[in-house]
């Protein structure tokens, strides 16, 4: 998509018919390929099918953002991890149920089965299920979602749903005003890849948190 796109439609969906017409809208949105724009429990984001490769190089191009920076993928239920990857490591397995649905997003293999393309992730995948009620709907409906923040690269990133639509409504068909987000921070990133967990991004939960559950985990 172009900046000559057609403005996004936004949906109030503190509305509950507006609600419902939303998660329509933006579910047959994903269906074809389109991004949209959503409410997580850190800040909105830009949503594109993750299994689409087009859709996820519509994501980067409106994000302004190359394909060294891998896209994040939200699921709708915790078990929806143990399909996408290789195996699920024990201390992501403790990590997801201390903190899931939460700010975490973990750094897994992923299944080499998998006919996606996230950017350049060399077999891996960063997974994340939000605390937020109407993303996760949506994800029940779509399956995981490849969800970055929706802003362009390097500008700050939307806390609500007018900001997202002012950088990125151009790039995408729906928008679901979930109301403003309370925090800008973005999820904490921890690398379960390897022999010893590894932070690789702080944010919405401390590493002093982390270690509470794992104590050997590493920043």
């Amino acid at each position: 998509m172009t900046d000559s796109a057609p403005v996004a439609d936004i949906y109030d969906c503190s509305d509950p018919e507006a609600r419902t017409a939303g998660l329509d809208a933006a579910a047959a949105a994903i269906a074809r390929s389109e991004l949209v724009l959503l409410p997580t429990d850190t800040v909105y984001g830009v949503a594109a099918d993750a299994f689409a490769p087009a859709a996820v190089t519509g994501l980067l191009a409106a994000k302004n953002r190359g394909r060294g920076m891998p896209v994040p993928v939200l699921i709708g239920e915790a078990s929806t991890m143990a399909g996408l990857v290789l195996r699920t490591p024990e201390v992501a397995t403790r990590l997801a149920q201390e903190f899931w649905p939460g700010g975490l997003t973990l750094v897994v293999e992923h299944a080499p089965s998998l006919a996606w393309d996230l950017g350049d992730a060399e077999g891996t995948v960063a997974v994340r299920l939000p605390d937020d009620d109407l993303t996760r709907d949506l994800l029940r409906r779509t399956g995981p979602l490849a969800v970055s923040s929706a802003n362009r690269s390097g500008r700050p990133a939307a806390t609500t749903a007018q900001e997202a639509d002012q950088q990125l409504g151009a790039h995408a068909a729906v928008v679901l005003d979930g109301g403003p987000r309370n925090s800008s921070a973005a999820s904490t990133i921890v690398d379960c890849t390897g022999p010893t967990p590894r932070v690789l991004r702080v944010g919405a939960i401390s590493v002093e948190r982390l270690r509470e559950v794992v104590p050997e985990i590493t920043d």
